[in-house]
């Protein structure tokens, strides 16, 4: 028996089993909808904010010193 599963992006039911490629997706194009909203960022995960220096350029706390170009 297999079982069903609603899609997260338009609530078909879409079988979830080896067959179905898009799984957990009913099709390519609501799987490719659900890639476009991460891309848009119009879904998050939720994390500790990024400190401003980590943002700004900032290499004076580098591990390593930046490539040498070779004359």
């Amino acid at each position: 028996m297999v079982k069903n599963v609603k899609c997260p992006t338009c609530a078909k039911l879409a079988p979830w089993s080896p067959e179905n490629a898009w799984r957990p997706f009913c099709s390519e194009r609501c799987r490719q909808i659900d890639l476009g909203a991460w891309a848009a960022e119009k879904f998050s995960i939720p994390g500790a904010p990024l400190e401003t220096d980590d943002l700004s350029g900032d290499t004076s706390g580098r591990l390593f010193p930046p490539p040498q170009s070779v004359n």
